[in-house]
């Protein structure tokens, strides 16, 4: 069969043989030298931050004798999980040896009400800046960025003399009062910016339809508010669950949450120096808040583009 020749318009020639070619930039290659230097530092900045938690890890599962041979980076030549064990259930602080136990679900018991409780007025109040204007909404604004940046520092004794005055002074109640709180103004921020960044017809249909503030709070803004409320609850375990300082002053040896009973297990001066327990111990505080990033870490990287989009 003879090959069929399909003739090209007059006066087209090579010009339209160019222009339906294949279009865009030209390929980059693989080992350019720009990608060498743009993976060559990620791998370089991720060894640093990887590096010690393998130490960390690799330490907590040998044993005493084999750490004594001073190679930190070699893997255990026989896995233990005792210092885990012990880290957990019978490591010294202080007085107490029952482990990070107690300090856990204490700092689950601070952590989860001082989450919900700041989120909620939080969001309420970001929602009420954003849409629902009122006399001096400004400058109750400007106080509660004002708020977010004051050192905690500054603060310390007054909130002692005032937790001493209510009787809440060494309980759990008040330093769960103090972290809702302290995480309100920035919050507020977050919250208020997200919801400024809807579009307002959403609103005002609703109010056409007869809603009220409630009624579009619930109905409307939160269904359309995961992200931002990912991006809060990060932040607020993140924040709350690693404080050592709020916890240690406004807390009792029975109350401390678990930052604090890491700090006395490490700082321990009695006996011998269990760098395995540790490591474990250390490993064990910071779950928490390790397994919250990888689990809603896409939401976060939204809630937090979304919330900065407008001011």
């Amino acid at each position: 069969m003879a090959d069929l020749a399909v003739p090209l318009p007059a006066g087209t020639g090579s010009i339209g043989l160019e222009a339906s070619g294949p279009r865009g930039p030209k390929p980059r290659h693989v080992f350019s030298r720009r990608n060498i230097f743009l993976y060559g530092t990620l791998i370089v900045v991720a060894l640093y931050y990887l590096l010690p938690l393998y130490v960390m890890v690799v330490t907590s599962l040998k044993g005493m004798p084999e750490i004594r041979l001073g190679n930190i980076f070699s893997p255990p030549l026989e896995i233990t999980f005792e210092p885990w064990v012990k880290a957990w259930s019978s490591a010294c602080t202080g007085l107490n040896c029952d482990g990070l136990s107690r300090g856990f679900w204490n700092s689950v018991r601070i952590t989860v009400p001082s989450v919900v409780l700041s989120i909620a007025i939080a969001s309420v109040n970001g929602y009420a800046l954003a849409n629902w204007r009122f006399k001096g909404a400004d400058t109750f604004f400007v106080i509660l960025i004002v708020g977010a940046f004051i050192p905690y520092q500054v603060m310390i004794y007054p909130i002692v003399i005032i937790l001493r005055e209510i009787g809440l002074y060494g309980s759990l109640s008040g330093l769960v009062i103090v972290h809702s709180i302290f995480g309100m103004p920035i919050l507020t921020l977050l919250f208020r910016n997200y919801f400024s960044s809807m579009p307002d017809e959403l609103f005002r249909a609703a109010r056409v339809d007869g809603a009220g503030f409630w009624g579009i709070y619930f109905r409307i803004m939160l269904p359309m508010s995961l992200p931002i409320f990912v991006v809060a609850i990060i932040l607020q375990v993140t924040g709350i669950w690693n404080d050592f300082l709020f916890g240690v002053v406004y807390t009792r040896p029975d109350t401390y949450p678990m930052t604090v009973q890491l700090n006395n297990i490490v700082n321990s001066v009695q006996g011998v120096k269990e760098y395995n327990v540790n490591m474990a111990a250390t490993i064990l505080t910071g779950l928490v808040p390790l397994v919250v990033y990888f689990v809603s870490g896409k939401l976060f990287v939204r809630g937090i583009a979304a919330g900065a989009v407008k001011g």
